[in-house]
């Protein structure tokens, strides 16, 4: 059996060395690539996703499967064969049922959109994308009718990057969550001037932002002999091995938090892939349990570290540093303030904790509502517009500020967005178990101690990889699933005393 297992693990290794030159494609379409290569680019990533494809759904990686699943089982549950076997058996049985030809056609698809989305949120011109998004909604519809559904196609879709999760399982999160943060929303929005957020705003010179990033980002524990940090239109998170992690920042010269927090947020995905096992690398045991679960890393250093007090007195020197004058009369209570300001905004990645989920809300309703065919194309601008003054009492101005400010649907992720929310609830569960586990971890980023934090997070999440499935993880190391209180409370607590009530 153990011939026959080295026989799988070659034949993946090679799927996945594939597939990590598709990456490292995308990485360069995203960053380097000039718009004049948009039609080359995609057919060379279309044919790697072909060949992939074809290759890992071939009728001998079932058999070897097949012929090697119970014994992998039979090794003990937690044994890196057991765990490389089930995760293998769930990526096959899905990829078995897509044609390697409508994989081809959904890469092409992706490829141009993202492009054209490029141009389009620049322009602020949702028609010029419109019939992308109308081609990836068709595909997205074929391919949940071919992985099959029960109750609704956003279920297959959803499956895809939160195994088990179905809108079913997701709405009563959604409604308890939303009606615990209805009455902190109204206290804060009667208090709406007593914090200001203009310690932050105006004039950065772009160049030491970068650094700055790049300093913060080291410090957390992100390696950079294992990775880098560049510029893109929307910040993103690669993996190419554990040896190999990359992020991308985007700088705003009026508003300090873009860089600052995109960078703390990606670096909290990128410091889970550089956490992965070696072992793990060109297996199917490589990645995060769920894209819930690694959402979990980058809200956990972005939120509950990152815009936390102790941090910010951390965090203080380094941008007297950077931007002289700028803070030399600022405290760090002032800082922590600013950075932590709750409002009604336009930008999902630049929203508060509070009002965060409202906007994957209002993503989740408006991609099921395109894929159950309730909402048209060219009807999504004025649905956007509308929920947004409903949930926010804003309407954006133009349509890079409402609906094309995020890639995700380019990217063909339909089904993406709520991995988000379960991300900002999975944060808080991990940081109560932390309490129990590390007591008084939550001061060591004042100063600068973020080595104990990771190093919990390595142990408890990173080092599993996708060895169990996003529910058998969190109870392993959680005793429960996704749950809504702790994060509600994290946010009460700390938003009642930022605002007095």
């Amino acid at each position: 059996m153990q011939n026959k297992f080295e026989e799988l693990k070659k034949r993946i290794a090679e799927v996945s060395a594939i597939n990590s030159a598709s990456a490292v494609l995308g990485w360069d379409q995203q960053v380097n690539m000039p718009p004049g290569g948009a039609e080359a680019r995609a057919a060379s990533l279309s044919a790697l996703e072909e060949l992939s494809h074809s290759k890992f759904a071939a009728p001998e990686t079932g058999r070897l499967i097949d012929s090697l699943y119970g014994w992998a089982q039979g090794l003990g549950a937690d044994s890196f064969e057991a765990g490389y076997l089930r995760a293998v058996r769930r990526d096959y049985e899905k990829a078995v049922k897509l044609p390697p030809e409508f994989v081809g056609e959904f890469s092409r698809a992706t490829s141009e959109a993202i492009n054209a989305w490029t141009k389009a949120r620049g322009d602020s011109d949702f028609k010029a994308f419109a019939p992308h998004l109308q081609r990836i909604l068709d595909l997205n519809l074929r391919k949940a009718g071919i992985l099959g559904y029960k109750a609704s196609p956003y279920d297959a879709l959803l499956d895809l990057y939160e195994p088990g999760a179905t809108k079913a399982r997701l709405e009563p999160l959604f409604k308890k969550l939303a009606a615990g943060l209805a009455p902190l929303i109204k206290e804060i929005a009667a208090r709406a001037g007593s914090v200001s957020s203009d310690l932050v705003r105006g004039g950065f010179d772009e160049a030491a932002q970068f650094g700055l990033v790049n300093e913060i980002v080291e410090a957390l524990g992100y390696d950079f002999s294992r990775g880098r940090q560049d510029r893109s239109a929307h910040p993103f998170t690669t993996d190419f091995s554990a040896g190999d992690v990359r992020i991308t920042t985007r700088t705003e010269r009026d508003w300090l938090p873009a860089a600052l927090y995109g960078s703390v947020h990606e670096c909290g995905h990128a410091l889970y892939g550089q956490g992965t096992p070696r072992e793990f690398d060109f297996t199917p045991l490589a990645g995060g349990a769920s894209l819930g679960v690694h959402e979990s890393q980058s809200r956990f250093w972005e939120n509950i570290v990152g815009r936390s007090l102790p941090f910010c007195a951390w965090l203080l020197p380094l941008l007297r540093k950077r931007f002289p004058g700028r803070f030399d009369k600022a405290s760090p209570e002032e800082l922590y303030a600013a950075v932590n300001r709750s409002a009604p905004s336009l930008i999902r990645v630049e929203a508060d904790e509070v009002t965060y989920n409202l906007h994957i809300l209002l993503r989740y309703e408006a991609e099921t509502s395109l894929l159950e065919g309730r909402l048209k194309v060219a009807d999504a601008p004025e649905f956007w517009n509308a929920r947004m003054k409903e949930l926010f009492g804003i309407v954006p101005a133009r349509d890079s500020e409402g609906i094309l400010q995020d890639i995700h649907w380019s990217l063909g992720a339909i089904g993406y967005f709520p991995t988000y929310t379960l991300g900002n609830l999975i944060s808080a569960q991990l940081a109560e178990k932390m309490d129990k586990d590390l007591p008084g971890w939550r001061g060591l980023p004042a100063r600068g101690e973020f080595a104990p934090i990771l190093g919990w997070l390595r142990k408890h999440v990173h080092v599993h990889g996708r060895k169990y499935l996003p529910d058998e993880l969190l109870m392993k190391e959680l005793g429960s699933g996704a749950r809504v209180e702790p994060f509600l409370e994290y946010v009460k607590a700390k938003y009642s005393g930022l605002y007095g009530f």
